[in-house]
């Protein structure tokens, strides 16, 4: 009597474009950096990296971080007081996905707008009517609009530098800083082929991510003027973010820099995921950029039985997530949709 083996499928995994891997060439360049102490002399890598992503973003100056969150909340600790309150759109990852820090380190009170605009942005009038007018010395103070491009749950959706120059022109009409959190803001320019620095134009402060979609293994960089980011470097120690040899990771950003170009390639695997869902009956809507959002009955038990198919997803705003990056091919693609069909 022969027994049968059960093999389990090879994992692919579409999880986030955070788990991709540093790659050889990323690995030899961390190994050969430049290093110095970053907290006491200013690391020499670290110093290129930062001035590199000032000048590609628009800024006078930048700095890196460990994570997104570190940079959104160093951002939100320098724009907001005690009493202070900031709009962000609904589902925005400073809402929803970082612990609360925007009130608990930044002391301001969030408050949520409609995607009126589109996906993953309000409108220009939603910005001046939510922001208000002067009120009585105990009503809250708005002060901050920050805004998330490309928006993670609203489905990777993008908007250009003329949907962004109306919203920094609401804030600044109703006298409010503004802070982007572009994490993904490489798949925006990717995207709408248009130069980074025409999505940051008018920002106090921009975050934007190594560790997405370029691959680097850790690292955001937080832009803005020369002072903020002076600023900035102390709070960062106040966080615990302060690195010594910090230029094995800057090494890193920098051939992420150079990739961002591939970002096309996962656009491209993107869209015929979403593609070929459609085709097997799923609810899909067309990505603009890396990330497929799937309307399910039950996003908890699709994202269970897709882990039984070798396919690792996540739910997110009640759907189920799909995210291409770098490690994951178009052949890999290809073996998902195949797998569907079992499913």
């Amino acid at each position: 009597m022969e027994l049968s083996v059960f093999v389990a499928p090879r994992p692919i995994d579409l999880r986030s474009d955070t788990i991709t891997r540093p790659d050889s060439v990323m690995r030899q360049a961390m190994a050969d950096a430049e290093v110095g102490d970053d907290v006491l002399d200013h690391d020499p890598t670290m110093a290129v990296l930062e001035e590199r992503v000032a000048d590609l973003l628009g800024f006078e100056a930048a700095l890196w971080v460990p994570s997104g969150s570190m940079g959104n909340i160093i951002a939100l600790m320098l724009h907001l007081q005690r009493g202070d309150r900031f709009l962000a759109p609904e589902h925005a990852h400073v809402l929803g996905s970082e612990l609360g820090t925007a009130a608990w380190l930044a002391g301001g009170m969030p408050e949520a707008l409609p995607h009126d605009g589109g996906p993953g942005r309000p409108l220009a009038s939603t910005v001046r009517a939510a922001a208000g007018g002067g009120g009585p010395y105990f009503a809250l103070r708005t002060t901050l609009l920050s805004l998330e491009n490309t928006h993670n749950f609203a489905g990777g959706a993008v908007f250009g530098p003329d949907e962004w120059a109306e919203l920094v022109a609401a804030g600044r009409d109703s006298g409010l800083r503004i802070h982007l959190d572009g994490a993904r803001l490489w798949n925006t320019a990717v995207a709408l082929d248009v130069p980074i620095a025409s999505l940051t134009a008018g920002a106090d402060t921009v975050q934007v991510c190594l560790s997405k979609g370029l691959g680097a293994p850790v690292g955001s960089m937080l832009a803005s003027d020369a002072a903020r980011i002076h600023e900035a470097r102390r709070v960062r120690k106040m966080l615990g973010g302060g690195v010594r040899q910090g230029g094995v990771l800057a090494a890193a950003g920098l051939v992420a820099l150079d990739r961002i170009g591939d970002l096309v390639e996962d656009h491209a695997n993107a869209s015929t995921l979403a593609r070929g869902l459609r085709e097997r009956g799923w609810e899909v809507a067309e990505p603009q950029t890396n990330i497929v959002l799937a309307a399910v009955a039950d996003p908890v038990r699709t994202v269970t039985e897709l882990a039984d198919l070798g396919i690792a997803a996540v739910t997110v705003a009640g759907k189920v997530r799909f995210v291409t990056h770098r490690d994951v091919s178009a052949a890999d693609i290809d073996e998902v949709l195949e797998r569907l069909r079992r499913m």
